[in-house]
């Protein structure tokens, strides 16, 4: 059974070889879709640390003013019809499954499934376009322990981060013009480019090349827009104050341009591939509210989501590990990220 990494600190990080597959397995973090679902969801992602369940009602909240219904699994199952149609169209038969960490349906029982159904070998697509320990060495675990758990489980290989992909990178520059475009045409040069990712504790991102992949795609799609001047900032935080976490706030940052006298922004998601808990609560209600109670004009650019474009980066991400010496897309200048992960890839810390 394959962990994902490569064997030795010297091993070839890229897989030149063709691959047959029999099925592509689309991992996410998982969401409540009830308020019944809300605590048990928390608990599950709290990871056996005993958090109290008043601690827990706090973060509640969020899925609460939604109903108690976290998008991201709807989206989830958008992204995977919107594959499903593409692979059939450009006639690749690979049956799409999909598998949480945190939530239904679970990746133990989707990877018991696949075994089920006759899978011996599979490509992993993980949500997240960059590298660090929670958006990807996390989920390489998360497939390795539910593996072990099942016999005969398939053998996985993982789809490449696809942070400076052209199929990534490309719509979400039409992503930002159009949130550009909202201004009129005298004042968009005067608007402020803000960039958000997730924050992560600092240890975990010295040991991942997170943050340095971050700002080269903000780099490319500012550059697709016109601008060299932005700023990347974070959001999202969580875990106990004394533990730094990479910085600004969002709303921190959006007080301070305020006070400068900046008051009109494009904030762009450039973390996230759809508009699930995080964009929803974190920018499209608290950034909105700080910027209302500043006098900002705050524009927020959508996420990749289901783009024709982004779709089809997916379909050339499996079909790299199904060719011999494949083309790897990638603007800018880091090149393609790696096939197979290094031993010490995206450390916790």
């Amino acid at each position: 059974m394959t962990v994902f990494g490569a064997p030795t600190a010297d091993a070839p990080l890229f897989d030149e070889q063709a691959h047959d597959y029999d099925a592509i397995l689309v991992m996410s973090f998982g969401g409540p879709e009830g308020q019944d679902d809300v605590i048990p969801f928390l608990q599950k992602v709290a990871g056996g640390r005993n958090i109290p369940v008043e601690r827990l009602e706090e973060v509640a909240v969020h899925y609460r003013d939604f109903g108690g219904v976290s998008p991201i699994n709807a989206q989830n199952r958008a992204l995977i019809a919107a594959l499903q149609d593409e692979l059939k169209v450009h006639d690749l038969n690979l049956p799409v499954y999909f598998g949480n960490r945190n939530w239904h349906p679970f990746i133990e029982d989707t990877i018991r499934q696949m075994r089920d159904d006759g899978v011996k070998r599979a490509l992993a697509f993980f949500t997240s376009a960059f590298s660090s320990y929670s958006g990807c060495r996390q989920y390489r675990e998360d497939i390795i322990r539910a593996s072990e758990s099942v016999e005969g489980a398939p053998i996985f290989d993982k789809l490449r981060v696809f942070y400076n992909h052209p199929g990534f990178i490309n719509p979400m520059i039409e992503n930002t013009q159009a949130a550009l475009d909202q201004f009129p045409e005298g004042e968009r040069d005067a608007v402020h480019l803000v960039f958000t990712a997730h924050s992560i504790p600092m240890g975990m991102a010295r040991n991942s090349d997170y943050v340095a992949q971050l700002e080269e795609a903000c780099r490319l799609v500012a550059k697709g827009v016109g601008r060299d001047d932005f700023r990347l900032v974070y959001q999202s935080r969580s875990g106990p104050p004394h533990v730094p976490w990479l910085e600004p706030d969002i709303c921190d940052y959006l007080r301070e341009i305020g006070e400068q006298g900046i008051k009109q922004v494009v904030m762009v998601p450039i973390g996230f591939i759809s508009d699930h808990m995080e964009v929803m609560f974190d920018l499209d209600t608290e950034a909105m509210q700080t910027a209302d109670e500043i006098g900002m004009t705050l524009v927020r650019a959508a996420t990749v989501g289901t783009h024709p474009a982004f779709i089809s980066m997916i379909r050339e991400l499996i079909l790299e590990r199904m060719s011999e010496n494949p083309q790897r897309l990638a603007l800018g200048e880091r090149g393609p990220n790696h096939d197979i992960c290094p031993v010490d890839c995206c450390l916790m810390r």
